[in-house]
């Protein structure tokens, strides 16, 4: 299998005609090392939280006070991911110079 920069299993899926700091609206993935249940276990389809689930559940909401720009969408905590939507909304950034 071929690695990206024999670092990642995948090659990488980014765009490389797009700057990923320009506005815009972004569907983020975020997965544990080696997809380790790290953030907590579904239990009859219920989603169970770890103390590492809690602390990635309030390190998302924690994005929008750190970043005025992001506005944050819905997003979920999964056993050992992240998924979530935010805007980007920088006005200091020009997408078309």
């Amino acid at each position: 299998m071929e690695k990206f920069k024999n670092k990642y299993r995948i090659p990488s899926a980014r765009a490389q005609w797009w700057d990923y700091g320009w506005n815009g609206a972004y569907f983020i993935t975020i997965c544990t090392k080696d997809r380790e249940w790290l953030f907590g276990e579904i239990i009859d389809g219920n989603m169970n939280f770890f103390t590492n689930g809690h602390f990635a559940h309030a390190c998302w909401q924690e994005i929008a006070n750190q970043f005025s720009f992001a506005d944050l969408g819905d997003f979920i905590v999964m056993p050992n991911h992240v998924h979530g939507f935010s805007l980007l909304t920088n006005r200091m950034v020009d997408v078309i110079p």
